[in-house]
């Protein structure tokens, strides 16, 4: 007799319950977080979206394609400095012969620079990819290392001789996202409830990553994610078995670099200002390290690293400080300190016990005898 088991397997129904699971989670954490945690921890939490937009592009190179890229948050700046240039007076002020076509300046709306800074970021994904095919390993870490460098340095210095990233100074007077008239600022009134634009920011966060989400999934379960894990687990034999690595490997390094241009125009709205500090090669470990934390290849695996690495530091800043008040009277050790420290051991004991991640594919999480 046929049942329904047939036609949906148990693995297929614990994917699609985790989703939906997923989904709740995402729409009802700020109605939670907020009223007991403030708008403090609202932004907290906004900000580890960003984090997961960031780490499941970099999963698609790293994950999905077993490329080390340590220049990453590149691709990030790209896209916050496109945003930047589009929705604030800089560039009008800077060149007064935009204001004959643009009078009121450069005030382009989210849904035009969301696309414009992916296919930014995407051709710069490419400019990277393309001469570093051969390479694998460290010798691809370093280079796009300097990459993402060169892209930093090249953002503090490009305000001489004409000045386009006000260099160090950063660009202020960025927009706040708008969509269909709604404006991503102040406080917003609805039924006689004052909602912040902290909770708008999350929501359009959550749509984006959930779009993301649904992207990195039909490709990893389409011929594309095949040829991805084939190249990943061994190069030579896949183009022994007629798979183009060159076309695959650029398009990996173009799809993860969209993403990253993706979140990059989402933080500039969001914080009305970039500057070179935000993108340093810190930043790019970090974005990695989530990316192994939860386990290269496997997305609930990285958007769990990706929520623990954001939100747990910020977590022991905010306490170390009043606990240590509460033990001693004082507080001892800056709570900084603290955070890294037990930031760095919770990397080694993770490493150590968990080396495929805290949630690797089935794959990688066997235990073979």
């Amino acid at each position: 007799m046929t049942t329904l088991n047939t036609f949906f397997p148990a693995s297929r129904r614990r994917a699609h319950l985790g989703m939906w699971l997923f989904v709740a989670g995402l729409a009802l954490a700020p109605l939670l977080i907020g009223p007991s945690g403030g708008n403090y921890w609202i932004r907290v939490v906004d900000f580890a979206l960003l984090y997961i937009m960031l780490a499941l592009g970099l999963n698609i190179v790293v994950g999905f394609t077993g490329l080390l890229d340590m220049g990453f948050i590149a691709f990030y700046a790209i896209g916050a400095y496109l945003a930047a240039l589009l929705s604030s007076p800089h560039l009008t002020t800077q060149f007064p012969q935009l204001l004959q076509y643009f009078p009121q300046g450069l005030h382009l709306s989210v849904i035009i620079i969301v696309p414009l800074a992916a296919l930014l970021a995407a051709s710069f994904g490419i400019l990277l990819g393309a001469p570093t095919l051969r390479l694998r390993g460290d010798y691809l870490a370093i280079v796009t290392l300097g990459f993402g460098e060169i892209i930093r340095i090249l953002m503090r210095n490009l305000d001489r001789p004409v000045n386009i990233t006000n260099g160090p100074k950063g660009i202020s007077g960025i927009d706040p996202a708008s969509l269909f008239g709604l404006r991503f600022s102040g406080m917003h009134q609805w039924f006689g409830v004052r909602v912040s634009s902290l909770y708008l920011y999350y929501y359009l966060f959550a749509a984006l990553i959930l779009l993301i989400m649904f992207i990195c999934i039909r490709l990893q379960h389409s011929r594309i994610g095949r040829a991805w894990t084939a190249i990943r687990e061994d190069e030579e034999a896949a183009r022994t078995m007629g798979i183009n690595t060159r076309d695959f490997k650029l398009l990996a390094f173009a799809m993860g670099a969209a993403f990253g241009g993706i979140a990059g125009a989402m933080f500039a709205a969001f914080q009305g200002f970039v500057s070179p500090e935000s993108f340093s090669l810190q930043e790019s470990i970090a974005v990695l390290a989530m990316v192994v934390l939860g386990g290269m290849g496997h997305i609930p695996g990285v958007i769990l690293g990706a929520l623990l690495l954001s939100a747990l530091p910020e977590f022991l800043r905010s306490s170390t400080g009043p606990l240590q008040q509460a033990l001693f009277g004082q507080v001892i050790i800056d709570p900084e300190i603290i955070r890294q420290l037990f930031y760095g051991l919770a990397l080694i004991l993770v490493m150590l016990f968990r080396p495929a991640g805290l949630w690797p594919t089935r794959h990688h999480g066997e235990k073979h005898p």
